[in-house]
């Protein structure tokens, strides 16, 4: 597919991988709407640049842990744009703690915001990207959720989840030329790994690390282009990790 004059929707594209991956899009061609909590500040400088390379930017208040915000945040990409030939749910967040230490309305929370947001962007995007005739749906997840990490046992259940929702409606969509495919990022240089302490970030690089250094914002966003404009990968989980994953420490 390519991506020029292409819609997409892109969740969490305020900052970080986000926002590397929207800015990409809107690179290569794409209008992009953007569906955040906030989208003052951070958002609003985002949108400056993606205007500034001449495409359309939209940005949605929304929690998308709710199936209403979900839907609307999905229609009002349509309303403004006409089309929808991209879907990236990216939004997230850390949640930290052993079983003993979480509490059922963490585990809810957690879950909704990777788990249950990911089921209704899908499902409200669904008759939108079958119209298109060719689309994408890039779905996140993390290496904490294919190798476990200790201390965050929801995150990782959460994004241990996303691989597998990612295959199965792959399977359900080819028949409509509609590939879906999701990405797992391991120590990317973001705000998200800021409160790890230093001693660890160490560690990570000269012990779990095989390439000794952390990946950036715009390798992930990198490998969603790749993803989006194959027209022939499907049902995949692509890592990026600088190997982490390959390690058994």
């Amino acid at each position: 597919m390519q991506l020029k004059d292409k819609a997409a929707l892109v969740t969490g594209g305020t900052m970080g991988i986000g926002e590397a991956i929207a800015l990409d899009l809107a690179q290569h061609g794409a209008d992009v709407a953007i569906a955040a909590r906030n989208v003052s500040g951070p958002a609003q400088e985002v949108k400056k640049q993606i205007e500034a390379l001449g495409r359309k930017c939209l940005l949605i208040a929304a929690d998308l842990s709710q199936e209403s915000p979900c839907n609307d945040s999905v229609a009002k990409t349509v309303e403004a744009f006409g089309r929808l030939n991209v879907l990236v749910h990216n939004a997230g967040g850390p949640s930290a703690g052993r079983i003993e230490d979480v509490s059922a309305e963490q585990w809810r929370t957690t879950m909704a915001l990777h788990v249950d947001a990911c089921f209704y962007l899908c499902k409200a995007a669904l008759p939108h990207l079958k119209k298109a005739g060719e689309a994408a749906i890039i779905t996140v997840s993390s290496t904490a959720g294919i190798r476990g990490v200790p201390g965050a046992i929801t995150y990782a259940t959460a994004k241990g989840a996303i691989p597998q929702f990612t295959r199965s409606l792959a399977r359900d969509l080819g028949d409509f030329n509609i590939r879906v495919n999701c990405v797992a990022p391991g120590v990317i240089r973001t705000r998200f790994h800021d409160d790890m302490p230093e001693e660890k970030k160490q560690f990570n690089l000269q012990h779990r690390i095989p390439l000794h250094r952390e990946g950036t914002s715009e390798q992930v966003a990198q490998v969603v282009n790749l993803l989006v404009t194959n027209d022939y990968i499907t049902g995949e989980t692509y890592v990026i990790d600088g190997g982490l994953t390959s390690r058994i420490v």
